[in-house]
Parts: structure tokens; sequence; C-alpha cells
């Protein structure tokens, strides 16, 4: 007999948890109590994002690339979002870092920037992304792209108009102030100023004209919450009509504005950027346990990119490689990332994926919990061991994820189903594997190697 549902009842309403209506394969959308755009994501968003494999300097015919694979490899088993990353409005990037020393921008008359033309050929003529977008929607997938917040230092210099603000220019509505610092392409917008919502309006009603259906924008959340600048965008999508979902970066995004993020984005990051090293993955172990009552409802914390795979090709961290960390850490990343509810945006360039990539993006029983289940729960903590579990509420199952995050010991976890919610006999099934584990009685036990992890299901 299964007695977690009516514990979670009672934690969500003691703690103010979000929860959602029952979700399954049949009825993909549950009905959601928050705002509208929480709809567009009633799942976490899963897809392809070009920073991991190519830093600022992708080319179209890269994203085509990956688009192509997605659609025939990966679009069946969930992932759909194919993301350009920054920078590609800039003519002359380089990889390992960025240009700042003479970027050529393109930017249109009202000072919003276009795709760089020498590396997007099909935005000649004004076009804009709208050719790649109509490519990668025909391939039955969605568009995304990165912008940093704010103006261009550019259309400030020039005093370009602002389109929808009669007579005001970029250099009214701009202040150096908290200007990024690693990035300088883009001025803060001070809210209220006349033309600052018209600017964030008319970038959003350019790109919804091109079909975009993603949006990550950086330098919103760490070291400074851009709150003012946040609301500005969340009307300015909104007031398009078209459903685009908004991904705030970097992080870590401030928990004490985790009420005001949650009520703007579909998604934000809990961290900076994490590559291909065991210190990125375990710190996720820590930053994560404040984020535990925000997932779900078609918001998300977010653990940043997959980084597996081959990675910088013409990347901002190291040389052309593939993943650096072990099977077992791989294991431990993607068994980290799906029992969370994180959304999942593979960083490594799709067609050099091997098999055992490929093994981590396309294992159905995973990506099922990661779709359907709800309730995630922390269960345990101390530094060495982490116990996680979540529940599938249409088929009665519990999830349980063990980590082992020990440099060099072996350990025994241990999990008594008293601490789930449940009694008698549990049947027990590992969930990379397929392999039914038998049946157990009042615990369940696992010894797990260095930095490994394991995955279960319970019946």
């Amino acid at each position: 007999m299964h007695r977690l549902v009516p514990f979670l009842c009672l934690f969500i309403l003691l703690t103010g948890c979000k929860s959602s209506e029952p979700e399954t394969a049949d009825s993909p959308t549950p009905s959601l109590s928050g705002p509208e755009f929480a709809s567009w994501a009633t799942t976490p968003p899963m897809g392809w994002n070009s920073w991991d494999s190519y830093g600022p300097t992708v080319r179209e015919d890269e994203v085509k690339a990956n688009a192509d694979y997605m659609a025939e490899n990966l679009m069946e088993y969930g992932w759909e979002y194919v993301v350009v990353d920054i920078r590609w409005f800039v003519e002359n990037t380089k990889s390992h870092g960025y240009n700042q020393d003479n970027p050529i921008y393109v930017l249109d008359e009202y000072g919003r920037y276009l795709p760089a033309t020498n590396r997007f050929p099909s935005a000649a003529g004004g076009q804009g992304f709208k050719p790649l977008a109509d490519y990668i929607h025909g391939k039955g997938l969605k568009f995304g792209i990165h912008i940093m917040r704010g103006i261009p230092t550019e259309a400030v210099e020039r005093k370009l108009p602002i389109k929808g603000a009669d007579g005001v220019t970029a250099d009214q509505v701009y202040t150096t102030e908290n200007q990024c610092r690693w990035l300088r392409d883009n001025y803060t917008i001070v809210a209220g100023r006349p033309g600052a919502q018209e600017y964030y309006n008319s970038i959003f009603e350019l790109y919804a004209e091109w079909g975009v259906d993603f949006i990550k924008i950086d330098d919103l959340s760490a070291p400074i919450y851009h709150k003012d600048e946040i609301e500005m965008i969340r009307k300015a999508i909104d007031l398009t009509g078209r459903e685009i979902v908004l991904s705030t970066s970097p992080g870590p995004t401030p928990v004490e504005f985790a009420e005001h993020v949650d009520r703007h984005a579909n998604m934000w990051r809990m961290v900076n950027d994490v590559w291909d090293s065991w210190d990125h993955i375990d710190h996720l172990f820590d930053v994560s346990q404040d984020w535990y009552p925000y997932i779900g409802g078609g918001t998300w914390p977010d653990c940043d990119m997959i980084p597996l795979g081959r990675l910088s090709i013409r990347g901002e961290r190291g040389d052309d490689r593939m993943a650096a960390l072990t099977p077992d850490e791989q294991y431990t990343l993607i068994t980290l990332f799906t029992i969370f509810k994180s959304p999942l945006m593979f960083g490594g360039d799709l067609p050099s994926n091997d098999g055992f990539t490929q093994s981590l993006l396309t294992n159905k029983e995973v990506l099922r919990m990661h779709r359907e289940s709800e309730d995630v729960q922390l269960i345990f903590s101390d530094g060495a061991q982490v116990k996680i579990a979540s529940h599938n509420r249409s088929e009665d199952w519990t999830y349980l994820a063990l980590f082992n995050r020990e440099d060099s010991l072996s350990r025994e976890l241990t999990v008594d189903f008293a601490e789930l919610g449940l009694e008698g006999e549990v049947s027990v099934t590992d969930m990379w594997t397929g392999e039914e584990l038998g049946s157990a009685n009042g615990s369940f036990s696992r010894t797990l190697a260095p930095h490994a992890s394991g995955l279960y299901r319970l019946e």
C-alpha cells in the first residue's frame, strides 16, 4: 500500500511547495494555477544549446546539423529545442573568450541586434532568424536564441531611435550602472524612463516575427538580480502573444528572489556555468537544496546545460574533447538532472555523439520519470551521500536516486521505506539497465563506488 501522497499533501501545505494536477503520457498538459506562461512549459524544457560546443562562434550550418540530428535521433524522446547561444550578432567573434577589442555588431535602424550574415547567410536581406527558425520548425522542433539584458552600447553611441517610443533615442534610456562585468556589449536599461519598456517590446516583437520559441537571457540573476529588467522582459514577451519560454541566466539566482523569479520565468539558473568537472557536478547537490519547493507547475530551477559528448570544438572552456567525466560521473549528472526535474539542455555537438552518450539521452523510463514525476524530495544529504525521491501518481511508483559524493571511498547507502511512505513488500527495478532487482521489505541498500549513483523504481 502506498502512503506517500497524504504525507506529501501535508508537506505542501506546510511549506508552500508548488504542485500541479497529475500528468500522464495521455494528458501532457496539467491544469496550472500560476501565471499563463507556466502552461508553455508544463514539463521541463529539453533541447540543445550551442554554447558548450561552439561558444560565441556557432554558424548556421552547425545549428542545422544539430537540428537534423535531433529530429532524426532524439525528437521521439522529447528533445525539441534548438538554441543559438551568445553573440550571434557579432561578425568577428572568437573562441576561448570574446572579442571585446573591436567587435563588429550588426544592428537594425532601431538598435536591435540582427544575425551576422557571414555566419548566418539565410539572414541576408533583413530576414533575420526567420529562415533558420522556419527550417527548424519544419523538422517539428522549436527554435531559441540567447541575448544579453539591456540595450546595445552601439545603439546608445549612435543615438538610434526606439521603435514605438516617439522621439526617444537609445541614449535616453540607459545607465552604465551595473553593466555586465564580463561582456560589455550592452548597457543597463533604466525602468520607468520613457522608451525603456518600448525597447524591450520592440526586440520581442522582432523575435516573435522570426518565430522564436525560447529565449535565454544572460546577466539577469548574478552577481545582481535585475528585478526591474526581468519585469520589463516578462511584460514584453506577454505583449507579443507568442509563447516564448523564458530562461534567466546565469546563476546563482538569489534564493531570496525565488518567489519573484517563479512568477516571471519558466526556468532560472541555480549556478554559474557547469562544465565537465566533478567539482561542478558535486556543487549542484549543495546549491539545489534550497530549490526543491519550486520544482513544477511550469517553472523550473535549472542545473545548467549538460556538458557531455563532444565539447569545445570552438568553445570557451578548454580544447576540443569528449567530456572528461568518468562513466559513473556522467550517470550521476544525468540522474541528478532528471530526478530533480531540471530542464535538459545538451551542450555537446550532437552529430559527434558516441553510443554511450546517446544512451544517456534516450532511456525511455528515465525520461518518463523526468516528465511525469512529482513531489521531488531531498530525503537525506550529509555531504557524502544524497538520497532523492519522487513519485508517479498515475502508476503508484516511487523513484529513488542514491548518490555517493565520496572521492575515494565506496559507500553502502540504505533507505528505510518508512522514509518514503512505503510499507510491505516492494519490488525494485534499476532504471538505467531495466534489471529487476527483486523484492525488499522495510529497506533497500546499495553499495556505490566513489562519484557513482543509482536510480531505482519502487513498486
